[in-house]
């Protein structure tokens, strides 16, 4: 799948199959974070991948808005520097491991926007000095998802040419 069709197809997956993620799959997954782009080549981030069903369960409980990642055969933990950069360093690599890991057939959520993710650091052994930004639960989706079939605004409605309301088209 190539990136453009990874992007106009990726939803958002809550629910799993149980089905085990190839380890060659995971570590693409991981390594397409890895390879993100970052301010000033900082690298701001530590990625940890969990597959131990009573870690994904402890996860799934601390993260509120993603209890369905106890379900999921993967998450992988983003932390990042507490920097100016850390937040939208670490933003970029969750998106490029979401959509690798889409092109390959698996889907992925972002969990964690609000909460208690600052016992994951406990949990993981985490050191004070990262932050835990999110926390991406990975797995084939259970039921058939509508690739493609997004509800989104117009482009004339989000986009401008050269200056604010100017129409793009």
């Amino acid at each position: 799948m190539d990136v453009y069709e990874a992007i106009r197809t990726i939803l958002a997956v809550r629910q799993y199959q149980d089905k085990p993620i190839p380890d060659d799959a995971v570590r693409r997954i991981v390594e397409a974070g890895r390879l993100t782009a970052s301010a000033s080549n900082k690298q701001p981030w530590h990625f940890i991948v969990v597959q131990e069903r009573e870690t994904l369960r402890r996860l799934g409980a601390i993260a509120r808005s993603g209890a369905y990642t106890a379900q999921a055969p993967l998450a992988v933990v983003v932390a990042v520097e507490q920097t100016p950069f850390g937040v939208s360093d670490g933003s970029l690599a969750i998106h490029a491991m979401m959509l690798t890991a889409w092109a390959e057939g698996i889907g992925s959520n972002w969990v964690g926007f609000a909460g208690r993710l600052a016992e994951v650091n406990g949990l993981l052994g985490i050191p004070d000095q990262l932050a835990v930004l999110a926390i991406l639960p990975f797995g084939y989706p259970a039921t058939p998802v509508g690739r493609g079939k997004k509800n989104r605004k117009p482009l004339a409605d989000v986009a401008s040419r050269e200056r604010f309301g100017h129409p793009l088209a």
